[in-house]
């Protein structure tokens, strides 16, 4: 099937319209910029981005190496600054500096949204103390990328929470998962490919077979695969090709299905237990001891002392 000819030729008066657009925008001095690049395709840089990286005159990066990849890619020749984990609290002072000499600072991470679980948050603080100003330039996410096409969230139920990386032990990975996966949204995580397995097999665990579990690979990049299916079943699909444990990944644990059990006389017995319960423990202790003593799963042992511990506070 051919191409239209707008895509194959794309009117070139259009994107000089909007670069035009872009470039005709405000762009203050003695700011920082928060600017998010592309998770894995370079065309994802938004025109209004690379304006930023353009005109600032210099760019704090995760990772100079791989944002010299990216600047390089749109003849970007403004020069890099290291801010990384290691070196945020000199950097944060070097930054400041900059701005206060009226300086337009662009700050981005190795890739996706700046200060999201990546450094740069610590800067953005720094700069906010200062008394200084802060304008963000929207973009790539892959925790956003992966919830657009995993469906794990509705217009009745549009909430979901960003869990960020598991820990890398099991023990204290189940006990975290247990509170994420216990929430009435679905939950977002990243992990890495040498603990991938593991990870899956403690949401099983924790989870259930049976729960959703959106697995996404590789988001924007050539071997991309998002796939939804039991969590039951997750560690049979990346075993299936070898190819399927390398790259990077998004895992959502989708919310568990709520059940309609309103006149269920043992539902209204816990929820009196967890009421009397929750004056002395908190809200998973409560959980936990409701799971045991009402033969409830873990998620309806949290929703029903979380729903408890809700109404007592109203």
């Amino acid at each position: 099937m051919s191409l239209p000819d707008a895509v194959m030729k794309p009117p070139m008066h259009r994107l000089q319209q909007m670069l035009e657009r872009s470039m005709a925008q405000d762009w203050p001095c003695g700011v920082l910029y928060v600017v998010a690049t592309p998770i894995g395709n370079l065309a994802d840089l938004s025109l209004r981005a690379w304006q930023a990286l353009l005109r600032c005159d210099v760019i704090a990066a995760e990772d100079t190496r791989a944002t010299r990849t990216l600047v390089q890619a749109w003849g970007v020749e403004t020069p890099l600054l290291a801010a990384h984990r290691h070196n945020e609290a000199r950097a944060a002072q070097a930054i400041v500096a900059r701005l206060q000499a009226g300086e337009r600072v662009a700050l981005v991470s190795d890739a996706g949204s700046p200060a999201v679980s990546d450094p740069g948050a610590r800067i953005v603080r720094a700069v906010h103390a200062a008394g200084l100003r802060v304008v963000p330039i929207p973009g790539p996410s892959a925790a956003l990328a992966a919830l657009m096409a995993s469906g794990a969230t509705s217009d009745e139920n549009p909430a979901f929470v960003f869990a960020g990386f598991a820990p890398p032990r099991s023990a204290a990975r189940q006990r975290w998962l247990q509170h994420w996966c216990a929430l009435p949204a679905p939950a977002v995580i990243y992990e890495v490919p040498h603990r991938l397995p593991a990870c899956l097999a403690d949401i099983v665990a924790v989870a259930g077979p049976a729960r959703e579990l959106t697995i996404a690979r590789e988001l924007t990049k050539r071997f991309e695969e998002i796939v939804t299916l039991p969590a039951g079943e997750a560690a049979g699909w990346l075993a299936a090709h070898g190819q399927r444990q390398r790259g990077e990944f998004v895992l959502i644990v989708h919310a568990a299905v709520a059940r309609d059990t309103p006149d269920d006389p043992a539902v209204d017995a816990a929820h009196r237990l967890a009421v009397i319960l929750l004056e002395h423990l908190s809200v998973r202790d409560v959980a936990r001891v409701l799971a045991r003593a009402c033969d409830l799963g873990r998620d309806d042992a949290y929703r029903l002392a979380l729903a408890a511990s809700q109404a007592g506070s109203e």
